[in-house]
């Protein structure tokens, strides 16, 4: 019986070790297993992931903009002549085409113009069609209007953005100017000029 009564509290000392030692193993397994699919979505998200502000820079003019301020004559108000702005750049090496907006940051990007295949890099004051540009218009207050140009390697296809709308999600919208037939790559630079309004 004494020694019976020895053995067993090394047996359960020796259970102990094993149990824990096979929680052990089951435990990294597991968390190796877990983290696994984190990395691919990671880095499945940094390959679909368009991020225009890294890209070479366009800079951009407007004779329409004195000192952060449009000029009336854009705006689609009593006061105004609802005309496109003069806006120019540099070309860029490569581009076939551009994609020019115009949106009201301040009210969930509401798309004043929008313009997916221009092959000019001069557009005089009132060259854009109402189809495809209509003024500022606040209902009060200042607004703060931003253009975003994109050099494209190959024309844009039409992306889900809503002309005279707001646009949840634009950054991700415009995110399809970068995606070819052949992958992604398309937008060769990236522009942008902010001015704002206000509502007299």
């Amino acid at each position: 019986m004494k020694h019976i009564n020895r053995l067993f509290p090394a047996a359960a000392a020796l259970l102990t070790l094993l149990s824990m030692t096979a929680c052990g193993a089951s435990s990294d397994a597991v968390q190796e297993s877990a983290a696994e699919p984190a990395k691919t979505s990671a880095a499945s998200e940094e390959t679909a992931a368009f991020h225009p502000a890294s890209l070479p820079s366009i800079m951009l003019t407007s004779e329409n903009l004195h000192d952060g301020v449009w000029d009336s004559e854009i705006s689609n108000t009593k006061q105004g002549a609802n005309r496109s702005p003069q806006l120019a750049w540099q070309p860029v090496e490569g581009a076939s085409c551009y994609a020019v907006y115009m949106v009201d940051t301040t009210v969930n990007y509401w798309l004043h113009w929008k313009s997916l295949n221009i092959t000019e890099t001069s557009l005089a004051a009132g060259s854009i069609p109402d189809t495809e540009y209509i003024g500022p218009y606040p209902p009060s207050g200042t607004h703060d209007y931003e253009i975003r140009v994109f050099a494209l390697k190959e024309p844009a296809k039409e992306e889900q953005s809503r002309f005279d709308n707001q646009n949840s999600g634009f950054e991700q919208m415009t995110a399809a100017l970068d995606q070819t037939e052949n992958g992604s790559g398309n937008v060769l630079a990236y522009g942008t000029l902010t001015g704002s309004y206000t509502r007299t």
